[in-house]
C-alpha cells in the first residue's frame, strides 16, 4: 500500500533500523519508542483514533498539532506496533503507554490518580512487585486482527518480565459518556469481575458512576460480555478484575472502568504463548 511520505503516523526506515525490536512477524514487529519521532508518530496515531474517529475533544494544541499528547508523554515508555509495509515506508499501526511505578513517583504520579484513589494498590506494592500503569491503547482500523493485538501482548510480557512488574493496571474504556447506556456491561462487570479489597481503586466521588445498576440476577450474561469492547475483553481473558465505579470522562466521550491485572495470572499458557526465548529483552 503506497504511503505519502508526510503521512503522521510514518517513521525513518532508517531510524528504526538502528533500534532493537522485540519481536517480529512478517512485516510487523514490536518495539519500544527510542526517540522522540517515534513518539510523534504514536501521538499522531492516537489522535487519528480518539479525536477523529471516536469524538474526543482535543485542546487547541492538539488540533493544531493533529496529535494527542500531555505532559505524561515524556516520563512513559511506548510500546508500538510498527508495519514496516512492502514500499519501505513503515509507520506505527498500534501503541500502548506505559509507565512503572518508580517513574510515576519521581514525578507527578499516576495518570489514572486523577479518576481514581489507587490507595489500595500504592499500600500494596513493594519495591520487588511494582505497579505498571497501561493506558493510550489503540489501533488503526486495518490492522485491528489478532497478529496486531498479540503482539502488542509479546511487548507488554517481555515487559513485564524485564521490570519485575506485580500488578499491571490502567482505564479501559466504554464509548459513549451516558452511563445509562453501559448499565448491562456495568453492572455485569461488578458482579462477576469485581477487584477483592486490596486491589480496589475507586473512582473519585465528582465523576464517580455506580457500577451495580442492575441486580446480578437480572443481567444477561452473555449479551453484555459480548457488548464489552474487544480491549476489556481481552483483559477480562488474561485474569483483569475491576475497580469500584465508572468515571465519566467527557474529553474523550467515555465511561472508564478501572481494570487491575496481576501478573501471576497471567498463567504459563499466556506466558509461553506471548513470550519466547529468543525475543530480545
Amino acid at each position: 500500500m503506497g504511503l505519502p511520505l508526510s503521512r503522521p503516523t510514518a517513521i525513518e526506515a532508517k531510524l528504526l533500523a538502528a533500534a532493537p525490536f522485540i519481536h517480529r512477524v512478517g512485516q510487523l514487529d514490536v518495539r519500544l519508542a527510542r526517540s522522540e519521532a517515534e513518539v510523534a508518530a504514536a501521538q499522531a496515531l492516537r489522535y487519528q483514533i480518539f479525536y477523529e474517529e471516536m469524538g474526543a475533544r482535543p485542546t487547541p494544541a492538539m488540533a493544531a498539532a493533529r496529535r494527542d499528547m500531555d505532559a505524561y508523554d515524556a516520563i512513559c515508555d511506548h510500546l508500538l506496533v510498527v508495519d514496516h509495509g512492502l514500499d519501505g515506508r513503515p509507520q506505527v499501526v498500534g501503541t500502548y503507554r506505559l509507565l512503572r511505578q518508580q517513574v510515576a513517583m519521581a514525578h507527578k504520579g499516576f495518570y489514572s490518580a486523577a479518576e481514581y484513589d489507587l490507595s489500595p494498590l500504592l499500600a500494596n506494592s513493594t519495591p520487588a512487585s511494582q505497579l505498571l500503569e497501561l493506558g493510550r491503547s489503540c489501533v488503526a482500523p486495518a490492522w485491528r486482527n489478532n497478529a496486531t493485538i498479540t503482539l502488542l501482548w509479546r511487548g507488554i510480557a517481555s515487559y513485564l518480565q524485564t521490570h519485575n512488574i506485580g500488578h499491571m493496571f490502567g482505564c479501559a474504556s466504554l464509548h459513549g459518556a451516558d452511563p445509562l447506556l453501559h448499565a448491562a456491561e456495568l453492572s455485569y462487570l461488578y458482579h462477576h469481575h469485581l477487584a477483592p479489597p486490596e486491589l480496589r481503586a475507586r473512582a473519585h466521588a465528582a465523576n464517580h458512576v455506580l457500577m451495580d445498576q442492575l441486580p446480578a440476577a437480572s443481567i444477561d450474561t452473555r449479551a453484555a460480555s459480548r457488548a464489552l469492547p474487544p480491549l476489556i475483553k481481552g483483559y477480562l481473558r488474561v485474569g483483569a478484575l475491576v475497580g469500584d465505579g465508572g468515571f465519566v470522562d467527557r474529553q474523550f466521550n467515555t465511561v472508564d472502568v478501572f481494570v487491575v491485572m496481576p501478573v501471576d495470572r497471567i498463567t504459563s499458557r499466556y506466558a509461553g504463548r506471548f513470550v519466547s526465548a529468543n525475543d530480545p529483552q
